[in-house]
């Protein structure tokens, strides 16, 4: 499935080494004020190249929108947005064109489709997320409508975790560091973790805190679309995710319903151990969410794997690739919670009568 969300909808195409990777926006209402700035300065967080602890492929991820938007507004067509590649390597991957990289999708891909794209990993490839990113971009520029903000950084590099509570963790200085960092404390020692990994050619997992802020209570699909639900969907969707929580998630399970329950005092809660959602329903609390990124499975030591013919085989790769692909995964994470609650917003415009005929008076 290449499509996400339920009244707004983007799908996203293309492969790493291909000309180009973008997405097609339906469903995002007119009169939207289109900030291009805005949309650029999203992708530049995210593109390669601009630090020692991301990938050296360059490219400078322009992006061109192509439909829906006319003099500055959404136009309430389909918005289309193409990012071209400029600096694909694909000579890098020849050596290993019928080999399956451990713990990346060619086996699985291949297993599904009996063909693949060797080339960077081609459409599994995290190149595509920037088209993720380009979505989310125009997501918050709606959700600015409605003084919602969404943001992200990172807690923890390997075995190096923030002891922070959330409340204290800092994202002015997560904007500004080159790991995106929301401990400051920290720093240093998020890089080390990483310069040690790229010094031994491994790779390094992270953890990543997101947290919307000005959310009112209501929003969300009961039972089978809960708004909990669409997180864990947007964020386990990400590449090399491979847990989400929400509010104190595994933590909630380790203690007693007296000490997990949010209780309500003066209008307002006293803690926030449900993550601001109950019941899949947003709470008017802060949303508050954690995701959880495996060491990137691109390393530069020798393992054992087989080829597409069942031989037994040793992978060496060649190439540029992100030694914590985490930290550039931050910035995807405030991108798909972005679409989750613009979504959830569309969505619950109609949720009463009383709603549906205000639309029409």
């Amino acid at each position: 499935m290449n499509t996400f969300g339920t009244r707004l909808k983007i799908t996203t195409f293309g492969e790493s080494h291909g000309k180009a990777i973008g997405c097609v926006i339906d469903g995002f209402p007119a009169g939207v004020r289109i900030d291009e700035a805005f949309l650029q300065s999203e992708l530049d967080k995210r593109k390669p190249g601009t630090s020692k602890f991301s990938t050296q492929r360059k490219e400078s991820d322009k992006a061109e929108i192509l439909s829906g938007t006319f003099e500055g507004f959404s136009m309430g067509t389909p918005i289309a947005v193409v990012i071209f590649n400029e600096n694909q390597h694909s000579k890098d991957y020849d050596n290993i064109k019928d080999l399956f990289r451990p713990s990346h999708g060619d086996l699985s891909y291949f297993a599904k489709y009996g063909i693949r794209d060797y080339r960077g990993g081609g459409r599994a490839s995290a190149r595509e997320s920037a088209a993720r990113v380009a979505a989310g971009a125009f997501a918050q520029m709606l959700l600015a409508e409605f003084n919602i903000s969404v943001k992200s950084g990172v807690f923890a590099i390997g075995k190096v975790q923030s002891e922070l509570e959330s409340k204290d963790f800092d994202f002015e200085f997560a904007d500004k560091s080159e790991v995106f960092a929301l401990d400051k404390a920290l720093e240093a020692s998020f890089k080390e973790q990483i310069t040690q990994a790229l010094r031994t050619k491994d790779s390094v997992g992270a953890a990543v805190f997101t947290r919307i802020s000005g959310v009112k209570a209501g929003l969300g699909e009961p039972l089978y679309d809960k708004l909990d639900s669409k997180f864990a969907h947007a964020l386990m969707g990400i590449n090399a995710v491979k847990a989400v929580e929400i509010g104190a998630g595994i933590r909630s399970s380790q203690s007693f319903g007296s000490q997990n329950n949010d209780r309500i005092k003066d209008q307002q809660f006293l803690s926030n151990h449900a993550g601001g959602i109950l019941a899949g329903i947003s709470s008017g609390a802060d949303i508050e969410l954690r995701t959880y990124f495996k060491p990137t499975p691109s390393i530069f030591l020798a393992q054992e794997t087989m080829d597409k013919f069942g031989n037994n085989a040793i992978c060496e790769l060649k190439g540029r690739h992100d030694p914590c692909v985490g930290v550039r995964g931050s910035v995807i994470c405030s991108a798909m919670a972005r679409l989750v609650i613009a979504d959830a917003l569309m969505l619950n415009a109609n949720a009463s009568l009383a709603r549906l005929k205000k639309a029409y008076e």
